[in-house]
């Protein structure tokens, strides 16, 4: 009997999953609220129900005998395929009733103590906070929103007035109507990638998760994602312990857990969050740095764990090629010349690239606006030369709007 997977999410992260599902010979199914979604144009058949309509897609896969429900690549989707899979009886990594603790910042918080984690200190706000709340956290602060996704909403404040002043701005990201103050680390950034076998964590990645100095006023934007992490000897042991810690309370026996967090030499790991799916726009890295897929991943987790136990024992996340994406945000405008972004994007050191704005596009910031303005991944055979080409391509970037101002916000190459 052919195998039917419900496949939640049809943008472009997805047509590799729907094609290497489809070359196994499994019947796909890809389901969102987006009817011109890429990936639906390589599936057997797809439906235009919005995930958050769990019961509609429950529905669905239940008509349709599916056997399998998968999605990865963002918390959103991560939180409604727990839910949806519960109503349609179908297997899932985790139950709805530990949902909080990986998806509400709050609740998140309450685990990393229960089990020994450190985490920038934190309190939720509602909107008509006393300035008398704030005294046990030090300055600068983050806030951000309770449960969002995507690094949106989040500002770095230096007062009170200022949090007031974003209030609204943050809590649009998110269904709570309070908003999540913690304190500003400065140490250097991590994302880390694991998948959990039995019990056990399998780190998939570590990367430097890279920005900008901060401005005031602006949380400082993501500029580069670099694997593996230049300083992986000094985290690995240590971050993987976290997640183990965090898989055990959560009673989580298989599937994703992927983590960003904070590392010093003075103060160690502080732990930002730790969610139940992989980074979106940044699994890819994996696959050229290691030739790990995390497609395949996906598909033997539903359909052949004995493969992916396998799969998972042969990998290390202690990569021999150098990758890295780079990303680039852009201000709100029209966009009127993207010449010179095509020209970067076709150098020999870029193995993929998405330009997410054409000529005549209007770049916005509100809720459900792209991601980025343009996104790149770069091979590279040192850490030095890597570099070198991100400098290259930051100097460069530069996309006109119709004053001639440049649309795009300036990256820079960090220091280590």
């Amino acid at each position: 009997m052919q195998h039917k997977l419900v496949i939640l999410g049809s943008m472009d992260e997805f047509i590799a999953l729907v094609k290497q599902a489809k070359a196994r010979g499994i019947y796909t199914i890809v389901c969102d609220g987006y009817p011109d979604g890429p990936a639906k144009a390589f599936a057997d058949k797809s439906y235009d129900i919005d995930i958050r309509d769990v019961d509609g897609v429950a529905a669905m896969c239940k008509s349709e005998g599916a056997d399998g429900i998968v999605t990865s690549f963002s918390d959103i989707m991560f939180e409604h395929l727990v839910k949806i899979a519960d109503r349609a009886g179908l297997p899932c990594y985790l139950k709805p009733d530990k949902l909080p603790f990986l998806r509400e910042k709050s609740e998140m918080k309450k685990m990393f103590q229960a089990v020994g984690v450190h985490s920038p200190k934190s309190i939720r706000l509602k909107e008509g906070f006393s300035e008398d709340e704030l005294k046990g956290l030090r300055f600068p602060l983050v806030i951000k929103p309770i449960n969002g996704y995507g690094s949106r909403g989040i500002y770095v404040v230096n007062s009170a007035a200022d949090i007031r002043a974003r209030f609204d701005a943050v809590r649009k990201y998110s269904t709570e109507r309070d908003i999540l103050a913690e304190e500003y680390n400065d140490g250097y950034e991590f994302n880390m990638m694991n998948w959990v076998a039995n019990g056990t964590v399998y780190v998939l990645s570590i990367a430097d998760r890279e920005k900008v100095r901060p401005r005031p006023g602006e949380f400082p934007h993501l500029v580069r994602v670099t694997y593996p992490s230049r300083l992986i000897h000094e985290v690995y042991d240590a971050a993987r312990d976290v997640v183990q810690r965090v898989a055990d309370y959560v009673g989580m026996k298989e599937g994703p857990l992927s983590m960003q967090f904070f590392w010093s030499k003075e103060r160690g790991i502080e732990v930002c969050e730790i969610t139940g799916r992989l980074f979106g726009y940044e699994h890819e890295l994996v696959t050229y740095g290691s030739g790990f897929s995390v497609e395949n991943l996906l598909l033997d987790y539903v359909y052949d764990k004995k493969q992916m136990e396998q799969s998972l024992q042969r990998h290390s996340a202690f990569f021999q090629q150098i990758t890295a994406g780079l990303y680039f945000h852009g201000k709100e405008g029209t966009v009127r010349d993207q010449s010179a972004v095509r020209a970067l994007c076709d150098r020999p050191s870029v193995a993929e690239s998405t330009i997410f704005y054409q000529e005549g596009d209007t770049v916005s910031h509100e809720v459900g606006a792209k991601p980025y303005f343009v996104r790149m991944y770069l091979l590279a055979d040192s850490y030095q030369q890597l570099d070198e080409e991100s400098a290259y391509i930051f100097e460069r970037m530069v996309s006109p709007d119709e004053n001639g101002d440049n649309l795009i916000l300036i990256n820079e190459v960090p220091e280590y």
